[in-house]
């Protein structure tokens, strides 16, 4: 059997490091990927650090994974040998619980992600159900494409969801990692786009990203500014702080509501005459699908959205984890596999 370079870690809280595994044959239904790239997600900590429940060691992380199909599996149809291909956070769905039934499927009882339930992409090839391949636009390349898998459509996904229509204000709460893609994603859609983050410094790269107003959280009071332009119909936050998620949810208008992507452990407090009055709403949203993937992918290649990347080899991976969860990247990490 042949072999491949992976990094994995092989007890919660362990090092990554470099090994060497077998290059495992796609079972029906499955591919085998030769991976190109993988990205770097804080997401992956629930790996290294063994937060997941059940996750079994060692395991490989990785759920940014693009790649070029290498073999597949019997039963596969629709797929072939060279067909470029990514696999984000929804990495396959049994299709009998009751919410695959409903056609729910990134909230399958049973959902398996990559990194998680199977090796991911921290390595030269992963295999993978065909229900979680998306297909890569010839326009992207698999660096640009990895983020999108994660970042890209968690961003994507909340706004094309969100009922905000061409003209509105969209406020995006935070520009890092997946705030950067939410200004780019919200100015492509035609919103009338709001950037929110600490200090005037990062107005430029606000107006870089294509926002039409900056608010600096620090020495403006975000609810007055976005009162000044009619109130947002919808504020995606994407930071991880419960307090910055309360400044900010007084400044939707009417009807307009809060869509958190980003994880926090605070809680969040809100005006609740204003929300009453005003048909206000919070909502949460978890990506979405291998299709939602696709449509991510599609989208940023025929608008130009991009992730702001930074690039390491695979036998570096632990310096790039180091730098992605320590909060110096900008704004993604991502791992050239091949």
């Amino acid at each position: 059997m042949s072999k491949m370079k992976a990094v994995q870690v092989e007890e919660a809280g362990g090092p990554l490091k470099l090994v060497e595994l077998d290059v495992l044959q796609p079972a029906d239904g499955q591919v085998r990927i030769k991976v190109q790239a993988c990205g770097i997600c804080h997401s992956d900590s629930l790996t290294k650090e063994g937060l997941w429940p059940g996750l079994q060691f060692p395991r490989v992380p990785g759920h940014e994974i693009a790649g070029i199909i290498d073999a597949v599996g019997s039963g596969v149809e629709g797929w072939s040998v060279g067909k470029r291909v990514g696999v984000g956070w929804h990495g396959g769905h049994c299709g009998r619980c009751g919410h695959c039934r409903q056609g729910d499927f990134v909230l399958c009882e049973k959902a398996q992600v990559p990194g998680i339930s199977y090796n991911g992409g921290y390595a030269e090839f992963v295999v993978a159900p065909v229900e979680a391949l998306a297909s890569i636009p010839d326009d992207l390349s698999d660096a640009d494409a990895a983020p999108l898998l994660c970042a890209g459509i968690t961003t994507y996904n909340a706004l094309r969801n969100s009922g905000a229509r061409a003209g509105d204000v969209v406020a995006i709460l935070g520009i890092g990692g997946l705030g950067h893609l939410g200004v780019q994603f919200a100015r492509k859609m035609g919103f009338n786009t709001v950037a929110i983050a600490r200090g005037q410094d990062k107005a430029p790269l606000a107006k870089e990203l294509g926002a039409h107003h900056y608010i600096d959280s620090t020495t403006q009071n975000i609810p007055e500014e976005l009162g000044k332009l009619g109130g947002a119909k919808v504020i995606l936050a994407t930071v991880t702080s419960g307090k910055a998620m309360s400044a900010a949810v007084g400044g939707l208008g009417l009807n307009g509501k809060m869509i958190m992507v980003g994880l926090s452990a605070e809680p969040v407090e809100v005006p609740i005459a204003q929300f009453i009055m005003g048909r206000n709403s919070i909502q949460g949203w978890p990506s979405g699908t291998s299709a939602d993937s696709q449509d991510t992918l599609a989208f940023s290649a025929l608008s130009g959205v991009k992730p702001m990347i930074e690039e390491f080899p695979l036998e570096r991976a632990a310096e790039a984890y180091d730098r992605m969860m320590s909060g110096a990247a900008r704004f993604r990490v991502v791992l050239k596999v091949t």
